[in-house]
């Protein structure tokens, strides 16, 4: 690498990644239910990155305006993530493959066999995320065109293994296909370690919430910028009888009326007050429209405020761009610096070396 620039040695390290996606950085923008819409997810993709379309729950007729519209915001290259157990799932596909979209990320589930041939077949290339090295290699085996793996540091819903645990474990079993790594990343310095680790690109949603184009509410953006790593908190569950999917997010009003909400229905459950099909039921509902409250209606009370641990790196409002920007110099300085590293080394050794002090004393 002596010799190159450090943006030279950086597309190098994501050439993979960049090639895969079609854009100037293999930098993923995550999919955000009311985040990631046209406007930021255009956005991402006009600064170089690659922005992903948040279908969520939204109906076919939908997800097709939306993704129009996006088109119309911008020519770069987009994705779309579409979760895996929607009801209408086969005709949100349709709708992809009808508008050219280039890849789609399958999202909440195990997607199946079917799903992922029909998109492969319509021309899409298929991201699927992995939690676990047998679902790596399982996706793998199903014809997935590449993986994410997102570690328990990032927002929403989350599983039990951190980033760098998952990383380890993965990116050197994996290499037939890119892998793209999600969860707690903020500068560029991580950005690097993981494509020094095999990685091809990275994904990242926090960073992204108060972009400029991001229509979060400014109450919801506030509380991104005012909290810290430690602020973005797993939801908690009181009884194993009575599963709650982990969602990372900023502990407010909400997290703590969930808490008293289980409490209270658990205790209707024993005393033979509800069933526990019903009790369930109660405990799920409390989240529900939650999350648009806080993005939309600006409620960062009782609304959930989903962020990753990397919110405490959210300091101020920026374009897109220069987030992207941030990101990218951090990375080229980071690399720059090991090159030098590297040549003190092996300046140090070939001075310092014995043979050579040897022969220059004698």
């Amino acid at each position: 690498m002596t010799g190159s620039s450090p943006r030279a040695q950086l597309d190098r390290l994501w050439q993979r990644g960049r090639e895969f996606l079609g854009c100037e950085f293999a930098i993923m923008g995550g999919a955000m239910s009311w985040v990631s819409e046209r406007h930021l997810v255009a956005a991402i993709s006009n600064g170089g990155g690659f922005g992903v379309l948040a279908c969520g729950s939204m109906t076919p007729a939908l997800l097709s305006e939306e993704i129009a519209a996006t088109e119309q915001l911008t020519r770069q290259p987009f994705g779309v993530n579409l979760i895996s157990m929607h009801p209408e799932l086969e005709a949100l596909i349709a709708v992809c493959i009808e508008h050219r979209v280039g890849h789609v990320v399958l999202a909440g589930a195990l997607p199946s066999t079917v799903s992922i041939r029909r998109l492969k077949d319509g021309g899409v290339r298929v991201m699927s995320f992995a939690p676990a090295l047998a679902i790596a290699r399982k996706l793998a085996r199903m014809g997935v065109d590449a993986l994410i793996i997102e570690g328990n540091e990032a927002g929403g819903h989350v599983g039990p293994v951190s980033t760098s645990v998952l990383a380890q474990e993965i990116l050197p079993e994996v290499r037939d296909i890119p892998v793209f790594v999600a969860g707690g990343i903020g500068r560029g310095e991580a950005i690097v370690s993981y494509l020094e680790m095999g990685a091809s690109g990275v994904q990242i949603g926090t960073r992204f919430v108060c972009a400029t184009e991001s229509i979060a509410h400014p109450r919801f953006k506030r509380a991104f910028i005012k909290a810290g790593a430690r602020d973005a908190v797993a939801s908690v569950q009181l009884d194993p009888r009575f599963p709650v999917i982990p969602v990372r997010a900023l502990a407010n009003e909400a997290t703590r009326r969930f808490l008293d909400t289980q409490r209270e229905v658990i205790a209707r459950y024993y005393s033979g007050e509800l069933t526990q099909k019903e009790a369930q039921l109660e405990i799920e509902h409390f989240w529900a429209g939650a999350l648009r409250r806080a993005v939309i209606d600006g409620d960062a009370e009782t609304g959930s405020l989903m962020a990753g641990q990397s919110v405490g790196m959210v300091t101020q409002e920026q374009p897109t761009k220069q987030i992207l920007t941030e990101l990218v110099a951090q990375a080229e300085a980071t690399v720059e610096r090991r090159r030098r590293q590297w040549a003190g080394d092996d300046a140090l050794l070939s001075v310092g070396s014995p043979t050579e002090t040897k022969e220059a004393t004698g």
